[in-house]
């Protein structure tokens, strides 16, 4: 038959990553692409464990249809450890389970987003909520990412206008693409923003436990609790293909999104659910994550020790957390034509470009040290230090 879409698919692009990891599959090439976590930590055996112990004690209720909002008990835990973190007094009750972070930002556009709406997003910005959004045809404005957060003067700009966006995206804590994060004062500032222009947030923090450097800060969702809806997700600290993320969200809210999920899936898979849940009542996550930490941290000190040696003149970001730098490379170096060079050389990255709105600029790529050992790391900045030399 002749096909036929929908028009709010019209502009949707496919994944530039996912396109992007098909070319970096080659065995041969060392990869810096993908924003994978590092498969050495995930708990194999413990979660064989947790897996038996719910079939064998809880079968019934594990393989059964379950509740929209998630594993009540699971929910319980990661209300307990926002108060354990940040002293926040949270509720299961506003909490969601999700199939990973992925899903609450199609609900919650779903929910918000009319066709034009302005919405504000980080540039750069993170390459899968700009995908997610995009299905319902929003306006996006992009406010530049600083050092140390939001700049303020663009978005008190955007925000003077009368038709001003009631909704912002940013991922607070090491940023993906960038590595960067908000400062304290900048969350305040942000804060402060919400509530003056009634503005509500969606604050991505998948990478928030991942910090190895510095001291850990409150979200912007415990200074504006009714003006941020809160996503986690399990994916970088667990395992990624049990895709369980969840999304804390004010009062107002919890109900329709609710009817949102329930009309998409009705629920999140319940036996992961539990199998997860019982993984993380017999061990300890913090003593995990530490381990965690550690091994990143060193490899993303690789990278940078790497950078400065091989790629000399070349301004990048030192993260304090998470899995990602970010690359500023010369003008006149369009970074998409770079990649094509680096994959002769067996080396991949992530341009730029794709994680802007205003997609005019060329000359910035991310890369990941998640994924590979030092001695790797060293290799392959090498290489891309090679590459780069061919083109400056």
């Amino acid at each position: 038959m002749q096909p036929f879409f929908a028009q709010r698919f019209a502009k949707v692009e496919p994944s530039f990553i996912r396109e992007i990891l098909k070319v970096a599959m080659n065995p041969d090439v060392i990869s810096f692409a993908g924003g994978l976590p590092n498969p050495a930590f995930f708990p194999h055996e413990q979660l064989a464990v947790a897996s038996t112990k719910v079939l064998q004690n809880h079968s019934n209720g594990a393989l059964q249809y379950a509740a929209t909002e998630g594993f009540a008990p699971l929910r319980q835990y990661i209300a307990d450890r926002y108060f354990k973190q940040y002293g926040m007094q949270v509720s299961p009750d506003n909490i969601l389970i999700t199939n990973g972070s992925q899903q609450a930002l199609d609900l919650l556009g779903k929910v918000l987003v009319n066709e034009g709406d302005n919405l504000i997003i980080e540039e750069p910005g993170y390459l899968g909520a700009i995908q997610a959004l995009s299905v319902y045809q929003p306006n996006f404005q992009g406010v530049a990412l600083n050092d140390d957060g939001l700049d303020l003067a663009e978005l008190d700009t955007l925000l003077a206008e009368p038709n001003h966006a009631r909704m912002l995206y940013g991922v607070t804590n090491f940023q993906n693409p960038t590595g960067l994060s908000y400062s304290l004062e900048n969350r305040q500032a942000v804060a402060e923003r919400l509530i003056k222009h009634d503005v509500l947030m969606i604050e991505d923090n998948p990478y928030g436990e991942l910090r190895f450097e510095g001291e850990h800060l409150p979200p912007i969702a415990k200074l504006a609790p009714d003006n941020v809806v809160l996503l986690g997700s399990f994916s970088k600290v667990v395992v990624p293909s049990f895709r369980l993320g969840w999304m804390l969200m004010p009062d107002w809210l919890c109900q329709k999104v609710t009817i949102a999920k329930q009309a998409s899936d009705l629920h999140t898979n319940g036996f992961v659910q539990q199998v997860l849940h019982s993984y993380l009542q017999e061990n300890d996550l913090d003593e995990h994550i530490e381990r965690i930490r550690t091994v990143y941290g060193r490899q993303k000190v690789a990278m940078e020790n790497a950078l400065l040696k091989y790629c000399p003149g070349i301004e990048f970001t030192r993260p304090e957390g998470g899995m990602f730098l970010w690359l500023k490379l010369p003008q006149h170096i369009n970074a998409m034509e770079l990649f094509d060079v680096a994959i002769k050389e067996n080396v991949a990255f992530v341009p730029g470009q794709p994680f802007y709105v205003r997609p005019d600029i060329l000359n910035t790529a991310r890369l990941s040290y998640a994924g590979a050992d030092e001695a790797t790391i060293e290799e392959g900045i090498k290489r891309l230090g090679r590459v780069i030399s061919q083109v400056l």
